[in-house]
């Protein structure tokens, strides 16, 4: 008998297994939309002028000139908003 063209109830199972685990890990990445998508300043308390030292244009999220990659809309390189972080 060969043995290579048999499969066994182990290794359908073992097979339909990994399949539903890349479905379940698939369907929980997020999508490209929601990963575009920005929060307006209002919800991110967005101001014009910095929190002592802390300011957009020493932000990690700070797109130079004068855009966010957390928020929407025009923001001012000396501005502050909830989502700054520190740029290493």
């Amino acid at each position: 008998m060969d043995h290579n063209q048999k499969l066994s109830r182990r290794s359908v199972l073992r097979g339909a297994a990994l399949l539903a685990g890349a479905a379940l890990t698939a369907s929980m990445l997020p999508s490209k939309e929601a990963l575009a998508q920005q929060a307006s300043q209002e919800a991110m308390q967005y101001q014009d002028k910095p929190n002592g030292d802390k300011r957009c244009s020493n932000c990690l999220n700070f797109v130079p000139s004068r855009s966010c990659a957390i928020v929407e809309g025009t923001v001012s390189p000396n501005g502050y908003c909830l989502a700054w972080a520190k740029k290493p």
